[in-house]
């Protein structure tokens, strides 16, 4: 068995003593023929995807281009501003079906080829990085592209993000697996892909790149926050070679909040839209959920999808007679962009188009649409913060009431509440805008937001199908405490150094060794030889065995040998890379004596570090 030795009578005979092989518990899962890589071949490696993940961006923005042009004005042309509202459709009230036909597409694509690329995608690739090792099938990335161009094409109410976050994923996942990597590194380049592609679609490299660190990654080092930035900044040239450098959206110059009197009445406005986008994003998730278990109740996939997208089709018709616009159509930058233009402040309608996203979100992505959902968070998020300042204006207090400002808080207000995502929303919308004056407005408004949603839905929109699967997702990024402790702060000194030849029956019933677990190191000409737990199993096991037993016989010889200020880091390595059942931990660095013999580390006292570590973390 692979790093293990056994030797002498102990080999012929391991069930006389109740010996439990360590590797009998390994996982079955070998990492045989995986390998970990350095950080310059995984800088590499990301950039590359960062290359692929940017070109794949502007492929599938021109995808999408292409379908809605084709469904909705019935020409053959890529050229599509979202940020411009559609023209009217020359097929009238037929426009209705333009989302089912959308939907038959759908779900054909998703069910036939890939499950996976079904609803808006952050939560697979969250699922793939702590329950699948970083493994996405490489089939995703392409019916995603597909399914989510043809959904939003034909006017799904959802993002462009979540799709190219999966498609980006999935492509770091596929590289990963190509060469064979590690898990820990393949998780890398999938967190690096998704980060890639928030930040191609969106012009945001920063937050790209805090997208994969709030979301995707296990852990932060410079290990990981390396590849993942560059493929986040390679991925964002290549957005802005084709796109331009623009920010997403067009934002008049905003009034820079001062800090007198009127700045904290305010902060405390602020702070109330964040409380009521809080309540809006504990709705959001609710809501979605409750509308996807309903149509789950209807078994014919084709017919589900089908019946959703018609009610979308629908109220997007009548939204176009009655309004003059379809609205809540595909990822509804038109509509962000009136708001922060100012053409839309009247509150009724502001109101009406919140909940007409909330649903037409709920309806596409509930019966089975592909597509994210931070796009129709931007749209409600700027609805109700406009609507908020128009609300406030009515009040005539003495401060200035700005409906751009209010709709960009409760734009970043919404995304953080309802991802969970704080960070990110907080930095992104500054991208998106280039408004460095409404930042402060914005994080208290984001924290408040989040703070109520998690009163209201512990689970964030991300994680709440994870979560009804029975798949934990962390809900924090904690240093590991107990990781950078000395060896000798964990290790168990209360053991016994003996030499191989002892008795074992003469050894065991030694008064001191009486009733209590027992580590000991077993020695032979001046050396180490092997370790052995004794505990009540081999006590009864002894009492069967033959005279002549010594503790050379029994004892294993998977050991490692640590010193005593390494790191608990770095004793957790050693242990796993040596398939050994403990460490013996030596004083000085020369070659390791009996004499040296401080004591000892095994799995139990890990344990042991880690709780005790945890009791600083708030919660």
């Amino acid at each position: 068995m692979a790093g293990r030795q056994t030797t002498g009578p102990a080999a012929s005979r391991p069930n006389e003593v109740g010996r439990i092989d360590p590797q009998a518990t390994a996982p079955a899962k070998s990492r045989r023929g995986h390998r970990r890589i350095g950080i310059v071949r995984l800088s590499v490696l990301a950039v590359m995807i960062g290359i692929v993940t940017g070109f794949g961006a502007v492929v599938f923005r021109d995808l999408i281009g292409l379908i809605h042009n084709l469904l909705f004005l019935g020409q053959a042309k890529v050229a599509y501003e979202a940020n411009v509202f559609t023209p009217t459709s020359p097929w009238g009230p037929f426009v209705i079906l333009v989302p089912v036909l959308g939907a038959m597409i759908v779900t054909f694509l998703v069910e036939k080829f890939a499950p996976e690329a079904r609803g808006h995608g952050v939560p697979e690739v969250m699922d793939a990085i702590y329950y699948k090792g970083g493994v996405i099938r490489p089939v995703v990335a392409v019916v995603k592209s597909l399914a989510s161009a043809v959904a939003i094409g034909s006017g799904a109410a959802v993002g462009r993000e979540g799709p190219i976050i999966q498609i980006g994923s999935a492509l770091g996942s596929t590289l990963g697996q190509l060469i064979r990597l590690v898990s820990a590194d393949r998780i890398i380049l999938v967190a690096a892909g998704a980060g890639a592609g928030i930040a191609a679609t969106f012009n945001t490299p920063i937050g790209g790149v805090l997208f994969a660190i709030e979301l995707m990654l296990p852990e932060v080092s410079v290990q990981s926050f390396l590849p993942v930035a560059l493929a986040t900044g390679t991925a964002t040239f290549i957005g802005q070679f084709f796109f331009g450098q623009q920010p997403a959206f067009a934002v008049p110059a905003l009034a820079s909040l001062h800090v007198d009197g009127s700045a904290v009445l305010s902060l405390c406005l602020y702070a109330l839209l964040g409380a009521i986008t809080g309540l809006a994003a504990a709705g959001f998730i609710v809501g979605l959920h409750k509308v996807e278990d309903l149509f789950d109740l209807i078994r014919q996939r084709y017919l589900r999808h089908g019946l959703g997208m018609l009610l979308v089709g629908i109220m997007i018709y009548a939204l176009h007679e009655t309004l003059g616009q379809y609205y809540v159509e595909g990822v509804g930058y038109a509509t962000i962009q009136a708001i922060l233009q100012g053409q839309l402040s009247f509150f009724p309608l502001l109101a009406l188009l919140f909940v007409c996203k909330l649903l037409a979100t709920s309806l596409s992505l509930g019966s089975g649409s592909s597509g994210g959902i931070f796009s129709p968070s931007l749209f409600m998020g700027a609805t109700i913060g406009a609507a908020f300042a128009g609300l406030v204006a009515m009040l005539h207090l003495p401060i200035p009431v700005s409906i751009p400002s209010f709709a960009m808080v409760g734009m970043g207000a919404m995304v953080g509440g309802g991802t969970g995502a704080v960070m990110t929303a907080v930095t992104m919308i500054f991208e998106m805008t280039l408004d460095y004056n409404i930042v402060l407005p914005m994080i208290l408004a984001v924290a408040v937001s989040v703070g109520v949603r998690r009163l209201l839905s512990p689970e964030s929109i991300y994680t709440i199908k994870l979560f009804r699967r029975g798949h934990f997702i962390p809900k924090a990024l904690h240093a590991n405490m107990f990781l950078v402790r000395r060896a000798h702060e964990v290790m168990d000194s209360n053991i016994a150094v003996a030499p191989a030849d002892t008795d074992f029956e003469e050894f065991i019933r030694r008064p001191e060794h009486q009733g209590r677990m027992l580590h000991v190191v077993v020695t032979r000409a001046d050396r180490i030889f092997g370790v052995l737990r004794i505990n009540t199993g081999l006590r009864r096991g002894v009492e069967r065995m033959s005279e002549g037993v010594t503790l050379g016989d029994v004892a294993y010889r998977n050991f490692t040998i640590v010193r005593a200020n390494d790191i608990a880091l770095q004793v957790i390595r050693r242990l796993s890379r040596k398939h050994a059942m403990m460490a013996v931990v030596i004083r000085g660095k020369h070659v390791p004596r009996p004499a040296d013999v401080l004591g000892v580390i095994t799995k139990e006292h890990v344990a042991d570090a880690v709780t005790n570590s945890i009791e600083i973390y708030p919660g």
